[in-house]
Protein backbone atom coordinates (compact mmCIF):
# COMPACT_ATOMS: atom_id res chain seq x y z
CA UNK A 1 0.00 0.00 0.00
CA UNK A 2 0.85 3.75 -0.62
CA UNK A 3 -0.85 6.80 0.64
CA UNK A 4 -0.34 10.29 0.09
CA UNK A 5 -1.16 12.10 3.58
CA UNK A 6 -2.32 16.07 3.53
CA UNK A 7 0.21 16.57 0.78
CA UNK A 8 0.66 20.07 -0.27
CA UNK A 9 3.49 20.96 -3.29
CA UNK A 10 3.89 24.81 -3.97
CA UNK A 11 5.53 26.04 -6.76
CA UNK A 12 6.34 29.82 -5.66
CA UNK A 13 2.71 30.61 -4.73
CA UNK A 14 0.89 28.72 -6.70
CA UNK A 15 -0.40 25.26 -4.89
CA UNK A 16 -0.42 22.24 -7.29
CA UNK A 17 -1.76 20.33 -5.06
CA UNK A 18 -3.23 21.28 -1.52
CA UNK A 19 -3.94 18.93 1.09
CA UNK A 20 -4.56 15.59 -0.79
CA UNK A 21 -5.18 12.53 1.42
CA UNK A 22 -5.37 9.18 -0.70
CA UNK A 23 -4.93 5.68 -0.84
CA UNK A 24 -3.71 3.03 -3.41
CA UNK A 25 -3.63 -0.38 -2.45
CA UNK A 26 -3.07 -3.87 -3.05
CA UNK A 27 -4.72 -5.07 -6.30
CA UNK A 28 -5.79 -2.48 -7.90
CA UNK A 29 -4.67 -0.13 -10.99
CA UNK A 30 -5.29 3.51 -10.73
CA UNK A 31 -5.45 5.47 -13.66
CA UNK A 32 -4.06 9.45 -12.78
CA UNK A 33 -5.91 11.24 -15.42
CA UNK A 34 -6.03 15.16 -15.34
CA UNK A 35 -5.62 18.04 -17.67
CA UNK A 36 -2.41 19.00 -19.38
CA UNK A 37 -0.25 20.81 -16.41
CA UNK A 38 -2.60 19.73 -13.77
CA UNK A 39 0.75 17.67 -12.15
CA UNK A 40 0.17 13.89 -12.89
CA UNK A 41 3.62 13.24 -13.55
CA UNK A 42 4.58 15.47 -10.46
CA UNK A 43 2.22 13.62 -8.18
CA UNK A 44 4.19 10.10 -9.36
CA UNK A 45 7.32 11.98 -8.08
CA UNK A 46 6.06 12.34 -4.75
CA UNK A 47 4.89 9.21 -4.42
CA UNK A 48 7.91 7.79 -5.74
CA UNK A 49 10.20 10.75 -3.40
CA UNK A 50 11.89 12.23 -6.25
CA UNK A 51 9.98 15.43 -5.34
CA UNK A 52 9.46 16.60 -2.01
CA UNK A 53 6.54 18.31 -0.78
CA UNK A 54 6.13 21.65 1.07
CA UNK A 55 3.47 19.77 3.74
CA UNK A 56 2.00 16.35 4.18
CA UNK A 57 4.05 13.16 3.50
CA UNK A 58 4.05 9.76 1.61
CA UNK A 59 4.12 6.74 3.65
CA UNK A 60 4.18 3.14 2.24
CA UNK A 61 3.22 -0.81 3.88
CA UNK A 62 7.37 -1.46 5.19
CA UNK A 63 9.21 -3.54 3.43
CA UNK A 64 7.66 -3.07 0.02
CA UNK A 65 9.50 -2.94 -2.79
CA UNK A 66 8.33 0.34 -5.62
CA UNK A 67 9.56 0.23 -9.21
CA UNK A 68 9.18 3.27 -11.67
CA UNK A 69 9.23 3.51 -15.23
CA UNK A 70 12.42 5.90 -15.75
CA UNK A 71 12.12 8.30 -18.67
CA UNK A 72 16.11 9.39 -19.30
CA UNK A 73 17.09 6.90 -22.15
CA UNK A 74 20.63 7.45 -21.76
CA UNK A 75 21.14 7.00 -18.08
CA UNK A 76 22.07 3.07 -18.53
CA UNK A 77 23.98 3.42 -22.08
CA UNK A 78 26.69 1.85 -20.69
CA UNK A 79 25.16 -0.91 -19.38
CA UNK A 80 23.83 -4.07 -21.39
CA UNK A 81 20.06 -4.49 -22.19
CA UNK A 82 19.67 -7.84 -19.40
CA UNK A 83 21.36 -6.04 -17.09
CA UNK A 84 20.07 -3.34 -17.04
CA UNK A 85 16.57 -5.07 -16.84
CA UNK A 86 17.71 -6.65 -14.06
CA UNK A 87 19.08 -3.74 -12.10
CA UNK A 88 14.84 -3.09 -11.80
CA UNK A 89 15.06 -5.43 -8.58
CA UNK A 90 17.92 -3.23 -7.17
CA UNK A 91 18.64 -5.84 -4.42
CA UNK A 92 18.88 -8.97 -6.46
CA UNK A 93 21.19 -7.06 -9.28
CA UNK A 94 23.61 -6.06 -6.37
CA UNK A 95 23.66 -9.96 -4.84
CA UNK A 96 24.66 -10.91 -8.57
CA UNK A 97 27.63 -8.19 -9.25
CA UNK A 98 28.71 -9.10 -5.34
CA UNK A 99 29.54 -13.04 -6.14
CA UNK A 100 30.82 -12.64 -9.68
CA UNK A 101 32.96 -10.46 -7.81
CA UNK A 102 34.20 -12.85 -4.93
CA UNK A 103 33.79 -16.02 -7.29
CA UNK A 104 36.39 -13.86 -9.79
CA UNK A 105 38.72 -13.55 -6.56
CA UNK A 106 41.87 -15.62 -6.84
CA UNK A 107 42.86 -16.15 -3.33
CA UNK A 108 39.64 -17.16 -2.17
CA UNK A 109 38.68 -17.08 1.71
CA UNK A 110 36.79 -18.86 4.05
CA UNK A 111 35.02 -15.47 4.96
CA UNK A 112 34.57 -15.28 1.18
CA UNK A 113 33.03 -18.93 1.01
CA UNK A 114 30.55 -18.20 3.85
CA UNK A 115 29.83 -14.84 2.05
CA UNK A 116 29.60 -16.51 -0.95
CA UNK A 117 26.58 -19.54 0.99
CA UNK A 118 24.51 -15.95 2.38
CA UNK A 119 24.58 -14.31 -0.82
CA UNK A 120 23.47 -17.71 -2.89
CA UNK A 121 20.79 -18.40 0.19
CA UNK A 122 19.54 -15.09 -0.84
CA UNK A 123 19.99 -15.05 -4.70
CA UNK A 124 17.74 -18.67 -4.65
CA UNK A 125 14.97 -17.19 -2.53
CA UNK A 126 14.85 -14.32 -5.00
CA UNK A 127 14.15 -16.27 -7.80
CA UNK A 128 17.73 -15.58 -8.81
CA UNK A 129 18.66 -18.46 -11.31
CA UNK A 130 15.46 -17.35 -13.33
CA UNK A 131 16.01 -13.46 -13.59
CA UNK A 132 17.48 -14.04 -16.85
CA UNK A 133 14.74 -15.74 -18.58
CA UNK A 134 12.00 -13.87 -16.55
CA UNK A 135 14.23 -10.69 -18.08
CA UNK A 136 13.85 -12.19 -21.44
CA UNK A 137 10.42 -12.84 -21.09
CA UNK A 138 9.24 -9.66 -20.33
CA UNK A 139 11.53 -8.23 -23.34
CA UNK A 140 10.12 -10.59 -25.97
CA UNK A 141 6.52 -9.63 -24.65
CA UNK A 142 7.47 -6.02 -25.64
CA UNK A 143 9.07 -6.90 -28.72
CA UNK A 144 12.61 -6.76 -27.97
CA UNK A 145 14.21 -9.18 -30.42
CA UNK A 146 16.25 -11.88 -28.61
CA UNK A 147 19.46 -11.31 -30.33
CA UNK A 148 19.45 -7.59 -28.54
CA UNK A 149 19.32 -8.64 -24.88
CA UNK A 150 22.91 -8.66 -24.31
CA UNK A 151 23.67 -5.79 -26.72
CA UNK A 152 24.81 -2.46 -24.91
CA UNK A 153 22.02 -0.06 -24.64
CA UNK A 154 23.88 2.65 -26.39
CA UNK A 155 22.89 0.37 -29.39
CA UNK A 156 19.72 0.17 -29.09
CA UNK A 157 17.69 3.30 -30.85
CA UNK A 158 14.94 5.25 -28.76
CA UNK A 159 11.89 2.84 -29.34
CA UNK A 160 13.94 -0.35 -28.09
CA UNK A 161 15.67 1.80 -25.17
CA UNK A 162 11.95 2.57 -24.06
CA UNK A 163 10.94 -0.71 -23.96
CA UNK A 164 13.80 -2.07 -22.04
CA UNK A 165 13.23 0.90 -19.13
CA UNK A 166 9.57 -0.63 -19.17
CA UNK A 167 11.17 -3.99 -18.89
CA UNK A 168 13.47 -2.94 -15.91
CA UNK A 169 10.47 -1.65 -14.31
CA UNK A 170 8.19 -4.40 -14.53
CA UNK A 171 10.97 -6.95 -13.55
CA UNK A 172 10.52 -8.73 -10.28
CA UNK A 173 6.70 -8.59 -9.59
CA UNK A 174 7.61 -5.13 -7.50
CA UNK A 175 4.52 -4.26 -4.89
CA UNK A 176 3.94 -0.66 -6.21
CA UNK A 177 4.89 0.08 -9.78
CA UNK A 178 4.27 3.39 -11.14
CA UNK A 179 4.07 4.06 -14.63
CA UNK A 180 3.80 7.49 -16.60
CA UNK A 181 2.78 6.93 -20.21
CA UNK A 182 3.92 3.45 -20.50
CA UNK A 183 2.61 2.93 -24.24
CA UNK A 184 4.44 6.25 -25.44
CA UNK A 185 6.43 4.84 -28.63
CA UNK A 186 4.98 1.02 -28.20
CA UNK A 187 3.38 -0.75 -31.23
CA UNK A 188 -0.24 -1.82 -30.65
CA UNK A 189 0.97 -5.26 -29.92
CA UNK A 190 3.59 -4.49 -27.82
CA UNK A 191 0.48 -2.64 -25.94
CA UNK A 192 -1.74 -5.37 -25.60
CA UNK A 193 1.20 -7.70 -24.33
CA UNK A 194 0.92 -4.86 -21.58
CA UNK A 195 -2.48 -4.52 -21.16
CA UNK A 196 -2.22 -8.57 -20.70
CA UNK A 197 0.56 -8.29 -18.03
CA UNK A 198 -1.30 -5.31 -16.00
CA UNK A 199 -4.23 -7.12 -16.08
CA UNK A 200 -3.00 -10.20 -14.18
CA UNK A 201 -0.67 -8.42 -11.92
CA UNK A 202 -1.50 -8.98 -8.43
CA UNK A 203 0.04 -5.98 -6.66
CA UNK A 204 -0.58 -1.76 -6.81
CA UNK A 205 -0.47 -0.13 -10.00
CA UNK A 206 -0.21 3.55 -10.38
CA UNK A 207 -0.67 4.90 -14.31
CA UNK A 208 -0.54 7.98 -16.11
CA UNK A 209 -1.77 7.33 -19.90
CA UNK A 210 -2.97 9.50 -22.49
CA UNK A 211 -4.74 5.89 -24.20
CA UNK A 212 -8.25 5.96 -23.46
CA UNK A 213 -8.93 2.24 -24.84
CA UNK A 214 -5.52 1.42 -22.43
CA UNK A 215 -6.93 3.05 -19.27
CA UNK A 216 -10.31 0.82 -19.66
CA UNK A 217 -8.56 -2.13 -20.19
CA UNK A 218 -6.40 -2.21 -16.97
CA UNK A 219 -7.53 0.19 -14.60
CA UNK A 220 -9.89 -0.95 -11.37
CA UNK A 221 -9.68 2.96 -9.87
CA UNK A 222 -9.65 6.07 -11.05
CA UNK A 223 -8.00 9.37 -9.59
CA UNK A 224 -8.86 12.44 -11.27
CA UNK A 225 -6.84 15.74 -10.55
CA UNK A 226 -8.60 18.53 -10.98
CA UNK A 227 -7.63 21.90 -9.31
CA UNK A 228 -4.95 20.50 -7.49
CA UNK A 229 -7.57 18.10 -5.79
CA UNK A 230 -7.86 14.25 -6.72
CA UNK A 231 -10.68 12.45 -6.58
CA UNK A 232 -11.03 8.97 -6.20
CA UNK A 233 -13.78 7.02 -8.52
CA UNK A 234 -13.73 3.32 -8.72
CA UNK A 235 -14.01 2.25 -12.21
CA UNK A 236 -11.91 2.78 -15.58
CA UNK A 237 -11.70 5.92 -17.36
CA UNK A 238 -15.23 5.79 -19.27
CA UNK A 239 -17.24 4.76 -15.50
CA UNK A 240 -15.29 7.75 -14.49
CA UNK A 241 -16.09 10.19 -17.41
CA UNK A 242 -19.62 9.12 -16.82
CA UNK A 243 -19.82 9.13 -13.13
CA UNK A 244 -18.06 12.40 -13.71
CA UNK A 245 -20.47 14.22 -15.60
CA UNK A 246 -23.69 12.47 -13.90
CA UNK A 247 -22.37 13.94 -10.70
CA UNK A 248 -22.25 17.76 -12.28
CA UNK A 249 -25.59 16.86 -13.63
CA UNK A 250 -26.90 16.32 -10.62
CA UNK A 251 -25.50 18.82 -8.89
CA UNK A 252 -26.73 21.62 -11.18
CA UNK A 253 -30.13 20.43 -11.13
CA UNK A 254 -29.93 20.48 -7.45
CA UNK A 255 -28.54 24.13 -7.49
CA UNK A 256 -31.66 24.64 -10.28
CA UNK A 257 -34.50 23.65 -7.30
CA UNK A 258 -32.42 25.61 -4.80
CA UNK A 259 -32.66 28.75 -7.13
CA UNK A 260 -36.67 28.00 -7.45
CA UNK A 261 -37.22 28.07 -3.72
CA UNK A 262 -35.11 30.94 -2.83
CA UNK A 263 -37.09 32.91 -5.42
CA UNK A 264 -40.34 31.57 -4.19
CA UNK A 265 -38.84 32.15 -0.55
CA UNK A 266 -37.99 35.71 -1.51
CA UNK A 267 -40.87 36.51 -2.96
CA UNK A 268 -43.13 35.61 0.05
CA UNK A 269 -41.03 37.71 2.49
CA UNK A 270 -41.31 40.89 -0.08
CA UNK A 271 -45.17 40.70 -0.38
CA UNK A 272 -45.89 39.62 3.48
CA UNK A 273 -42.60 41.03 5.75
CA UNK A 274 -45.13 43.64 6.13
CA UNK A 275 -48.20 42.03 6.80
CA UNK A 276 -48.75 41.67 10.58
CA UNK A 277 -50.91 38.36 10.13
CA UNK A 278 -48.15 37.04 7.90
CA UNK A 279 -45.06 38.49 9.70
CA UNK A 280 -44.26 34.68 11.66
CA UNK A 281 -43.81 32.91 8.43
CA UNK A 282 -42.54 35.38 7.05
CA UNK A 283 -39.29 35.31 9.69
CA UNK A 284 -39.83 31.62 9.70
CA UNK A 285 -39.05 31.89 5.76
CA UNK A 286 -36.20 34.32 6.12
CA UNK A 287 -34.37 31.53 8.63
CA UNK A 288 -34.80 29.07 5.78
CA UNK A 289 -33.38 31.21 3.18
CA UNK A 290 -30.44 31.88 5.06
CA UNK A 291 -29.64 28.22 5.62
CA UNK A 292 -29.66 27.11 1.71
CA UNK A 293 -26.89 26.62 0.18
CA UNK A 294 -26.06 26.77 -3.69
CA UNK A 295 -23.03 24.33 -4.04
CA UNK A 296 -19.66 25.45 -5.66
CA UNK A 297 -19.62 23.61 -8.97
CA UNK A 298 -16.64 24.98 -10.34
CA UNK A 299 -15.52 23.96 -14.32
CA UNK A 300 -13.31 21.34 -14.98
CA UNK A 301 -9.58 22.67 -16.11
CA UNK A 302 -9.99 20.35 -19.18
CA UNK A 303 -9.85 22.14 -22.46
CA UNK A 304 -11.10 20.53 -25.76
CA UNK A 305 -10.05 21.99 -28.86
CA UNK A 306 -12.70 21.41 -32.01
CA UNK A 307 -11.14 19.53 -34.21
CA UNK A 308 -13.62 19.36 -37.95
CA UNK A 309 -11.86 18.50 -41.39
CA UNK A 310 -14.41 19.62 -43.89
CA UNK A 311 -13.05 18.23 -47.70
CA UNK A 312 -13.46 21.58 -50.72
CA UNK A 313 -14.31 19.09 -53.21
CA UNK A 314 -16.41 15.57 -53.48
CA UNK A 315 -13.93 13.06 -53.94
CA UNK A 316 -14.38 10.57 -57.21
CA UNK A 317 -14.48 6.81 -57.58
CA UNK A 318 -10.34 7.01 -58.36
CA UNK A 319 -8.62 7.66 -55.43
CA UNK A 320 -5.14 5.67 -55.35
CA UNK A 321 -3.88 3.50 -56.97
CA UNK A 322 -0.36 1.12 -55.57
CA UNK A 323 1.35 -0.83 -57.83
CA UNK A 324 4.21 -3.16 -56.87
CA UNK A 325 6.32 -0.48 -54.58
CA UNK A 326 9.14 -1.85 -53.07
CA UNK A 327 11.63 0.26 -51.22
CA UNK A 328 14.83 -0.41 -49.33
CA UNK A 329 16.22 1.55 -46.45
CA UNK A 330 19.81 1.49 -44.82
CA UNK A 331 20.00 -2.15 -46.55
CA UNK A 332 16.31 -2.96 -44.77
CA UNK A 333 14.08 -3.76 -47.33
CA UNK A 334 10.61 -2.22 -45.48
CA UNK A 335 8.29 -2.74 -48.38
CA UNK A 336 8.28 -5.66 -50.69
CA UNK A 337 5.87 -5.18 -53.41
CA UNK A 338 2.86 -3.88 -51.75
CA UNK A 339 0.03 -3.13 -54.06
CA UNK A 340 -3.08 -1.93 -52.94
CA UNK A 341 -6.69 0.23 -54.64
CA UNK A 342 -8.45 2.85 -52.27
CA UNK A 343 -11.52 3.50 -52.37
CA UNK A 344 -13.87 6.57 -51.76
CA UNK A 345 -14.73 5.55 -48.83
CA UNK A 346 -11.65 4.21 -47.47
CA UNK A 347 -10.73 4.92 -43.55
CA UNK A 348 -7.29 2.84 -43.48
CA UNK A 349 -5.28 1.91 -40.57
CA UNK A 350 -1.85 0.83 -41.46
CA UNK A 351 -0.42 -1.10 -38.53
CA UNK A 352 2.08 -3.20 -37.93
CA UNK A 353 5.95 -3.45 -35.86
CA UNK A 354 7.41 -1.61 -38.46
CA UNK A 355 7.27 2.01 -37.91
CA UNK A 356 9.56 2.50 -40.27
CA UNK A 357 8.19 0.88 -43.26
CA UNK A 358 4.64 2.90 -42.64
CA UNK A 359 6.58 6.43 -42.18
CA UNK A 360 8.20 4.78 -45.68
CA UNK A 361 5.26 4.19 -47.14
CA UNK A 362 3.80 7.59 -46.09
CA UNK A 363 6.63 9.43 -47.54
CA UNK A 364 6.62 7.74 -51.37
CA UNK A 365 2.38 8.42 -51.08
CA UNK A 366 3.53 12.07 -50.48
CA UNK A 367 6.23 12.50 -53.18
CA UNK A 368 9.05 13.07 -50.75
CA UNK A 369 10.52 10.09 -51.51
CA UNK A 370 11.08 7.76 -54.30
CA UNK A 371 10.21 4.00 -54.55
CA UNK A 372 12.85 1.43 -55.93
CA UNK A 373 10.13 -0.30 -57.71
CA UNK A 374 6.55 -0.24 -58.32
CA UNK A 375 4.21 3.22 -59.13
CA UNK A 376 1.35 4.92 -57.25
CA UNK A 377 -0.87 7.15 -58.92
CA UNK A 378 -3.36 9.69 -57.09
CA UNK A 379 -6.87 9.99 -59.10
CA UNK A 380 -7.75 14.08 -60.02
CA UNK A 381 -10.06 14.45 -57.82
CA UNK A 382 -8.00 14.18 -54.84
CA UNK A 383 -6.48 16.48 -52.59
CA UNK A 384 -3.78 15.50 -49.90
CA UNK A 385 -2.86 16.70 -46.50
CA UNK A 386 -0.25 14.68 -44.54
CA UNK A 387 0.28 14.69 -40.60
CA UNK A 388 3.87 13.55 -40.75
CA UNK A 389 5.59 12.10 -37.61
CA UNK A 390 8.66 13.84 -37.73
CA UNK A 391 7.61 17.62 -37.69
CA UNK A 392 11.51 19.20 -37.49
CA UNK A 393 11.40 20.84 -40.53
CA UNK A 394 8.56 22.13 -40.52
CA UNK A 395 8.71 24.23 -37.29
CA UNK A 396 12.44 25.28 -37.85
CA UNK A 397 11.63 29.22 -38.86
CA UNK A 398 11.60 32.37 -37.23
CA UNK A 399 7.54 32.63 -38.24
CA UNK A 400 5.21 33.27 -35.44
CA UNK A 401 2.18 30.54 -35.74
CA UNK A 402 -0.23 33.46 -37.07
CA UNK A 403 2.23 34.21 -40.06
CA UNK A 404 2.98 29.89 -40.40
CA UNK A 405 -0.45 29.12 -40.75
CA UNK A 406 -1.75 32.00 -43.39
CA UNK A 407 1.09 30.57 -45.38
CA UNK A 408 -0.71 27.36 -45.43
CA UNK A 409 -4.10 29.49 -46.33
CA UNK A 410 -5.84 30.43 -49.28
CA UNK A 411 -7.47 33.22 -47.63
CA UNK A 412 -5.18 35.62 -46.86
CA UNK A 413 -6.95 37.04 -43.52
CA UNK A 414 -5.56 37.15 -40.02
CA UNK A 415 -9.00 37.00 -38.45
CA UNK A 416 -9.91 33.67 -40.98
CA UNK A 417 -6.67 32.01 -39.54
CA UNK A 418 -6.72 32.98 -35.85
CA UNK A 419 -10.37 31.39 -36.10
CA UNK A 420 -8.70 28.00 -36.97
CA UNK A 421 -6.17 28.63 -34.26
CA UNK A 422 -8.47 29.62 -31.82
CA UNK A 423 -9.75 25.98 -32.62
CA UNK A 424 -7.09 24.66 -31.63
CA UNK A 425 -6.93 26.67 -28.13
CA UNK A 426 -4.58 29.05 -29.47
CA UNK A 427 -6.06 32.26 -28.37
CA UNK A 428 -4.92 35.94 -28.12
CA UNK A 429 -1.23 36.36 -27.39
CA UNK A 430 -0.38 33.07 -28.25
CA UNK A 431 -1.24 33.97 -32.35
CA UNK A 432 2.53 35.97 -32.05
CA UNK A 433 4.30 33.00 -30.51
CA UNK A 434 7.42 31.86 -32.69
CA UNK A 435 6.81 28.40 -34.09
CA UNK A 436 11.04 27.31 -33.35
CA UNK A 437 9.87 27.59 -29.46
CA UNK A 438 6.59 25.57 -29.44
CA UNK A 439 6.26 22.45 -26.84
CA UNK A 440 5.01 19.06 -28.36
CA UNK A 441 1.57 19.30 -27.80
CA UNK A 442 1.61 22.30 -29.50
CA UNK A 443 3.35 21.61 -32.49
CA UNK A 444 0.90 19.40 -33.24
CA UNK A 445 -2.46 21.23 -32.86
CA UNK A 446 -0.77 23.30 -35.33
CA UNK A 447 -0.13 20.41 -37.80
CA UNK A 448 -3.74 19.83 -37.37
CA UNK A 449 -4.74 23.44 -37.89
CA UNK A 450 -2.92 23.49 -41.15
CA UNK A 451 -4.52 20.05 -42.14
CA UNK A 452 -8.03 21.84 -41.23
CA UNK A 453 -6.94 25.08 -43.20
CA UNK A 454 -6.05 23.16 -46.26
CA UNK A 455 -9.56 21.41 -47.22
CA UNK A 456 -8.32 18.92 -48.41
CA UNK A 457 -10.18 15.20 -49.15
CA UNK A 458 -7.54 12.58 -48.72
CA UNK A 459 -5.86 13.12 -45.21
CA UNK A 460 -2.68 10.93 -44.02
CA UNK A 461 -1.54 11.03 -40.51
CA UNK A 462 1.67 9.14 -39.57
CA UNK A 463 0.92 8.72 -35.69
CA UNK A 464 -0.99 12.15 -34.30
CA UNK A 465 -1.60 11.09 -31.15
CA UNK A 466 2.04 11.60 -30.20
CA UNK A 467 2.37 14.54 -27.41
CA UNK A 468 -1.66 14.60 -27.25
CA UNK A 469 -3.32 15.41 -24.27
CA UNK A 470 -6.38 12.96 -23.37
CA UNK A 471 -8.75 16.34 -24.40
CA UNK A 472 -6.79 16.51 -27.55
CA UNK A 473 -7.09 13.11 -28.85
CA UNK A 474 -10.61 12.48 -27.74
CA UNK A 475 -11.09 15.93 -29.86
CA UNK A 476 -8.83 14.45 -32.86
CA UNK A 477 -10.43 11.23 -33.07
CA UNK A 478 -14.35 12.95 -33.08
CA UNK A 479 -12.79 14.78 -36.25
CA UNK A 480 -11.31 11.82 -37.55
CA UNK A 481 -14.45 9.65 -37.31
CA UNK A 482 -16.71 12.75 -38.59
CA UNK A 483 -14.22 13.39 -41.56
CA UNK A 484 -16.44 12.82 -45.52
CA UNK A 485 -13.21 11.99 -47.07
CA UNK A 486 -10.46 9.22 -47.14
CA UNK A 487 -7.89 8.19 -44.58
CA UNK A 488 -4.74 6.85 -44.07
CA UNK A 489 -3.19 6.70 -40.71
CA UNK A 490 -0.96 5.15 -38.78
CA UNK A 491 -1.96 5.38 -34.45
CA UNK A 492 -1.07 3.64 -31.17
CA UNK A 493 -4.37 4.87 -29.79
CA UNK A 494 -6.41 1.77 -29.73
CA UNK A 495 -9.66 3.68 -29.54
CA UNK A 496 -9.07 5.96 -32.50
CA UNK A 497 -8.23 2.59 -35.01
CA UNK A 498 -11.25 0.76 -33.80
CA UNK A 499 -13.93 3.58 -34.09
CA UNK A 500 -12.08 5.35 -37.33
CA UNK A 501 -10.97 2.62 -39.68
CA UNK A 502 -12.99 0.15 -41.96
CA UNK A 503 -9.84 -1.26 -43.03
CA UNK A 504 -7.19 -2.67 -41.42
CA UNK A 505 -3.38 -3.35 -43.29
CA UNK A 506 -0.48 -4.47 -41.40
CA UNK A 507 2.98 -4.16 -43.12
CA UNK A 508 4.62 -7.50 -41.66
CA UNK A 509 8.30 -8.19 -40.62
CA UNK A 510 9.27 -8.93 -44.52
CA UNK A 511 7.66 -5.90 -46.12
CA UNK A 512 4.16 -7.43 -47.37
CA UNK A 513 1.09 -6.63 -46.61
CA UNK A 514 -1.99 -8.12 -45.43
CA UNK A 515 -5.01 -6.19 -45.86
CA UNK A 516 -8.50 -6.85 -44.67
CA UNK A 517 -11.90 -4.79 -44.72
CA UNK A 518 -12.61 -4.89 -41.33
CA UNK A 519 -12.57 -3.03 -37.62
CA UNK A 520 -9.58 -3.30 -35.91
CA UNK A 521 -10.74 -5.56 -33.02
CA UNK A 522 -12.09 -7.87 -35.72
CA UNK A 523 -9.18 -8.35 -37.14
CA UNK A 524 -6.99 -8.62 -34.41
CA UNK A 525 -9.38 -11.94 -33.60
CA UNK A 526 -9.39 -13.73 -36.98
CA UNK A 527 -6.26 -12.88 -38.22
CA UNK A 528 -4.31 -13.61 -34.68
CA UNK A 529 -2.43 -16.65 -35.72
CA UNK A 530 -1.60 -15.67 -39.23
CA UNK A 531 -0.37 -12.20 -37.46
CA UNK A 532 2.38 -14.68 -35.45
CA UNK A 533 3.80 -16.42 -38.93
CA UNK A 534 6.84 -15.21 -40.10
CA UNK A 535 6.25 -16.37 -43.73
CA UNK A 536 3.70 -14.19 -45.15
CA UNK A 537 1.52 -13.55 -48.60
CA UNK A 538 0.30 -9.83 -49.54
CA UNK A 539 -2.80 -9.63 -50.11
CA UNK A 540 -3.13 -7.04 -52.70
CA UNK A 541 -6.76 -7.17 -53.36
CA UNK A 542 -9.07 -6.76 -50.31
CA UNK A 543 -11.91 -7.20 -52.44
CA UNK A 544 -10.77 -11.32 -52.67
CA UNK A 545 -11.24 -11.43 -48.72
Amino acid sequence: MIQANNVTLRVGKKALFEDVNIKFTEGNCYGLIGANGAGKSTFLKILSGVLETTNGDVSITPGQRLSVLEQDHFKYDAYPVMDTVIMGNERLYQIMKEKDAIYAKEDFSDEDGIRASELEAEFAEMDGWDAESNAAMLLNGLGVETDLHYSQMADLNGNEKVKVLLAKALFGNPDILLLDEPTNHLDLDAIAWLEEFLINFENTVIVVSHDRYFLNKVCTHTADIDYGKIQLYAGNYDFWYESSQLIIKQRKEANKKKEEQIKELQEFISRFSANASKSKQATSRKRALEKIELDDIRPSSRKYPYIDFRPEREIGNEVLTVEGISKTVNGEKVLDNISFIVGHDDKIALVGGNELAKTTLFQILMGEIEPDEGTYKWGVTTSQAYFPKDSTAEFDNDYTITDWLMGYSAVKDVTYVRGFLGRMLFAGEDGVKKVKVLSGGEKVRCLLSKMMISGANCLLFDEPTNHLDMEAITALNEGMKKFKGVEIFACHDHQVVQTTANRIMEILPDGTLIDKITTYDEYLESDEMARKRTVYTSTANPEDD
